[in-house]
């Protein structure tokens, strides 16, 4: 199923639910919150999203523990999932989802161009690890629709 179906399964099931979702994105820069609020009817469960390109926006912004992006870089599951955690929180929605990780070009500490990390907050709690190819478009592309499709299986 494409992105766009999976993106308006979300919206009708969270309308129909009475909830809501927000993003914590670095990674895709915008991309996501982008395919979330092109679905019409988006405004009654898409509360908004914080774009945490830098560490310190996902420190000072999102919360997330500096101490926890120093033992674990910020690509790494602990970082997405407090990122999740802390949008949530902050935007106060019933979901969030945060993507994290390597779009290139080039490798980061160590970490291999393509690595993403995925974090999925609310009734129920998932993570994803990808490692994507296709360049800086495909892996940023390749993050946003395993977002929408994991969550819209979630909701299903």
């Amino acid at each position: 199923m494409p992105t766009q179906a999976h993106a308006r399964t979300i919206i009708e099931k969270l309308r129909s639910r009475n909830e809501s979702v927000s993003v914590a994105e670095s990674l895709t820069g915008g991309g996501l919150g982008h395919e979330l609020t092109r679905i019409p009817g988006a405004s009654e469960v898409f509360l908004g999203g914080i774009i945490a390109y830098t560490t310190d926006v996902k420190v000072n912004f999102l919360g997330v523990p500096r101490s926890t992006i120093e033992a674990y870089t910020v690509v790494s599951e602990e970082v997405a999932i407090a990122m999740a955690e802390g949008a949530r929180k902050k935007i106060g929605s019933t979901w969030a989802i945060s993507t994290t990780g390597i779009a290139g070009p080039g490798d980061y500490l160590g970490i291999r161009e393509g690595t993403v990390w995925i974090a999925i907050a609310g009734p129920v709690n998932q993570t994803l690890q990808l490692t994507l190819d296709g360049g800086r478009d495909g892996v940023r592309e390749g993050a946003i629709s395993s977002a929408i499709g994991t969550f819209a299986r979630i909701l299903s």
